[in-house]
């Protein structure tokens, strides 16, 4: 059920959509000979592009979550394994083509790849299933180890977790195929973005992991201003950031994690 609300309340939020609802109120209201509220609506609907799409807006909602962990300094002498969240791949094109097409947090993989040549004893556990509701797509459970077994990882170093559909079911399904050791050191790649929220649900179900962010979308130096990217990838950057947000707030409401914000915690890895 929080899987279902969270999919229909972020499809009436996402920037893009909730543009296109207020210019259709506007354009409702103006049938109905409210002007004024047509014009609150139309105004509200071009404020809202305006931000997302020509201003700083998405890089400055997502550059706290990106600073938020950095990869451990100095690395790990040893690593018992590498968990790498799905959200990297383009699900539908994948299960269509037959593929392993890359979306725009594929570095997850790319990361993913290099750390498992660099650690070469560690397991690598794959967790991600799709997600979708209303469109079929592959999971990333399904694709990735097609991608990672031609990068040179060994397949009997694979653990593929499937069935999960979002952060906090990652955790979870993860924990329970993984079954860590108090003792353990286990790397966690996901998008920097995203790594405040993957780390608190991890620390909820009582998995301890080391953050080792990935795919960053902004140089971290970002001020405000007119927009410097293209109005295409700042109004991705907004819709990722305010996606994020929201999501921190809502799991951290509803137990899923018990930081708004989760803290580094330092932690021996010799």
């Amino acid at each position: 059920m929080f899987h279902l609300a969270s999919v229909i309340l972020w499809g009436v939020l996402q920037p893009l959509n909730l543009i296109g609802i207020l210019l259709a109120a506007s354009l409702g209201a103006v049938f109905l000979g409210l002007r004024r509220i047509s014009i609150v609506f139309g105004v509200l609907a071009l404020v809202l592009l305006a931000l997302c799409c020509w201003t700083s807006f998405g890089a400055m909602l997502m550059q706290p979550l990106e600073a938020r962990f950095e990869r451990p300094d100095p690395l790990p002498p040893h690593v018992d394994g590498i968990v790498v969240l799905g959200g990297g791949f383009e699900g539908r094109i994948n299960l269509a083509r037959g593929g392993y097409e890359l979306g725009s947090s594929g570095d997850r993989y790319v990361e993913t790849a290099i750390l498992a040549r660099r650690y070469p004893q560690a397991q690598v556990l794959v967790s991600g299933g799709s997600g979708s509701i209303f469109l079929k797509a592959a999971g990333d459970g399904e694709t990735a180890p097609h991608l990672l077994v031609a990068l040179g990882v060994s397949p009997d170093r694979l653990l593929i977790e499937n069935s999960s559909r979002d952060t906090f079911e990652n955790a979870q399904f993860s924990r329970a195929l993984a079954k860590p050791q108090a003792d353990e050191v286990w790397l966690l790649v996901t998008s920097a973005f995203h790594m405040p929220r993957a780390v608190g649900v991890f620390r909820q179900v009582g998995y301890p992991v080391v953050p080792w962010p990935t795919d960053y979308r902004t140089t971290g130096g970002e001020t405000v201003r007119l927009a410097v990217d293209n109005a295409i990838d700042s109004l991705e950057n907004s819709t990722l950031a305010i996606r994020e947000w929201l999501g921190l707030l809502a799991y951290w409401l509803a137990g899923r994690t018990d930081s708004l914000l989760p803290v580094h915690e330092h932690r021996s890895l010799s």
